[in-house]
């Protein structure tokens, strides 16, 4: 990704967090609304890949599911480091 594609995509993950935030205010459990974000992702995955009326073959669920899962490992080693690093620090 570019600088400016990574910004990008910063703004957009800040904005579906956004919005995620205000329907747990307006009352919907958290899971619900992880759950719901996930199908969207899904549906819009989908989506990107193969147009408003073709779905996915077997090996591109499977480059999806693992695109998924490589930046799920990303955001938790972003997030120990992120702890360790407020650990490390005096008054923290």
């Amino acid at each position: 990704m570019s600088e400016s594609d990574s910004e990008i995509h910063l703004q957009c993950m800040e904005r579906f967090i956004e919005l995620a935030n205000t329907m747990k205010n307006d009352g919907m459990p958290t899971r619900v609304v992880s759950a719901a974000l996930m199908t969207a992702s899904g549906v819009y995955a989908t989506y990107s890949v193969a147009g408003n009326d073709g779905g996915l073959n077997a090996s591109g669920v499977d480059k999806v599911t693992a695109a998924y899962k490589q930046n799920l490992e990303n955001i938790q080693r972003a997030k120990r480091e992120q702890a360790e690093a407020a650990g490390s620090q005096p008054g923290s």
